[in-house]
């Protein structure tokens, strides 16, 4: 692997890397220190509480952990496979976290039970009045985030080249057509011997 594309690679698996370790940390933390019986109330109604979600975002889908894996890792991968052609530092920012918060709660769903895919991702991040929810869910929604915004600058600024390419073809054209007609009157103006 050449450097300059070890580089493309190297700051959005790193922070991946970064989430799962600071998403599983945490997680750790939240079922040896809340467990099932204890509640802390931290501000206002943000509290930690521990759940076990074996579905998706927002608890849907119970009970179909292990597609929801499948089709983690294939977003993982394409991800992945995807950041070979970016450039943009927010893009390459948003696909780190969403690769990052994927993979630390498909390391729950693949480790967190007896059967391979069958774990419950864990959730104690808890307002009350939102869906419980934890690091990993975090990093995705800012990195989607992340990644809509990217594409809705880049829409932007190539919108805008495309209107300056055709001012600068415009104004190529109307210089032309000027130099055509200096050149015709001149040769009107030149009288016979």
């Amino acid at each position: 692997m050449s450097n300059a594309r070890a580089a493309v690679w190297r700051a959005p698996v790193l922070l991946a890397l970064c989430v799962v370790f600071f998403d599983q940390l945490t997680k750790h933390w939240a079922v040896t220190g809340l467990g099932t019986d204890r509640v802390i109330d931290v501000f206002w109604t943000l509290r930690w509480n521990l759940a076990f979600n074996s579905g998706m975002a927002f608890s849907r889908g119970q009970g179909f952990g292990p597609v929801i894996a499948v089709l983690a890792t294939l977003v993982i991968v394409w991800l992945l496979v995807t950041l070979r052609t970016e450039s943009s530092k927010l893009s390459t920012f948003g696909m780190g976290l969403v690769i990052g918060g994927a993979s630390g709660n498909l390391v729950d769903r693949a480790f967190r039970n007896e059967a391979w895919l069958r774990g419950s991702v864990v959730d104690f991040i808890d307002f009350q009045w939102f869906p419980i929810f934890n690091i990993a869910d975090i990093c995705i929604n800012v990195g989607a985030g992340a990644l809509i915004l990217n594409s809705v600058l880049s829409a932007r600024r190539a919108k805008a080249l495309d209107a300056a390419e055709f001012e600068e073809a415009r104004g190529a054209a109307a210089a032309a057509d000027a130099e055509n007609a200096a050149e015709s009157v001149t040769a009107e103006e030149i009288p016979e011997p």
